[in-house]
């Protein structure tokens, strides 16, 4: 299985099983995007929907399945005013969930510096080190139950990039888990890409699992392309890829096509 763009009018959805489903698929389309191109940059995102991809990729790299060893890791995001050693900085969870497993050096990672005295200038620090890597090639993508791509809350400017954003209380009380329960350990402001920054990925892949996501995921390939809901962006793609689980697909009025046009694509146009 490989990713590739050709012939793909609209987003593609591709409705699995579960979550592990979802995890063994993309992670076998990043191992064949890194056979082919076995230095790509990859943009990856935390929280606990991504965890089986990177699980996954990890298990085929030890079986010699999959080859990262000149494979680059881009951040998405990170908060503002946590040290880079904090425990749920997004710098330690990216090395502990996915640059150790896989057997990277830290060298092969860039990402943003939220604990920066000048946040402002590590925002473009970002963006020209995002550029002089060549771009992302594959970005993986959460979703948030309003709709936001990486921290690009609702109404974010669809052609934003790197930037310092405002958490909404919903955003806090959804990452809450990860610090205890307790929703006054959470930062208020983040460093995120902007819209516009993941947009110019090769290749987006979003993934929600769910029935606590359905409705982001609905108006996501469903709806409008409105900044109510950042990521309906991904219709302007000309390569996104959305899987999702049963629960996550449960109120797309068009799950019966999507399920009909994945089952019978053609054979030369992989996921």
């Amino acid at each position: 299985m490989t990713f590739q763009a050709i012939g793909r009018p609209r987003v593609e959805v591709v409705i699995v099983q579960d979550a592990g489903a979802g995890g063994e698929l993309v992670a076998q389309g990043i191992a064949d995007l890194l056979h082919r191109k076995p230095d790509a940059l990859l943009g990856v995102a935390t929280g606990s929907t991504p965890l089986p991809v990177y699980e996954a990729l990890a298990a085929r790299v030890r079986t010699g399945a999959a080859d990262v060893s000149r494979a680059r890791i881009a951040q998405l995001d990170e908060y503002v005013g946590l040290p880079a050693g904090h425990p749920e900085s997004y710098r330690s969870v990216v090395l502990r969930e996915v640059v150790e497993p896989l057997g990277l050096s830290p060298d092969a990672f860039i990402g943003p510096d939220g604990s920066a005295d000048d946040v402002r200038a590590a925002c473009e620090a970002y963006e020209a080190a995002l550029a002089a890597a060549g771009g992302v090639d594959l970005q993986l993508l959460g979703i948030g139950t309003d709709g936001h791509i990486g921290f690009n809350e609702p109404c974010s400017s669809l052609a934003s990039r790197t930037r310092i954003k405002t958490l909404t209380e919903q955003t806090r009380t959804d990452n809450a888990r990860f610090f205890d329960g307790d929703i006054e350990q959470v930062p208020h402001h983040v460093v995120t890409q902007g819209i516009g920054t993941i947009l110019e990925a090769r290749h987006l892949v979003l993934l929600a699992t769910g029935e606590g996501k359905a409705e982001a995921v609905a108006a996501t390939v469903e709806g409008p392309v409105a900044a109510v809901c950042p990521a309906s962006a991904l219709q302007l793609h000309p390569h996104a890829t959305v899987v999702v689980d049963e629960a996550a697909a449960s109120k797309l009025k068009l799950a019966g096509y999507f399920r009909h046009a994945y089952a019978h694509k053609p054979a030369w146009q992989a996921l």
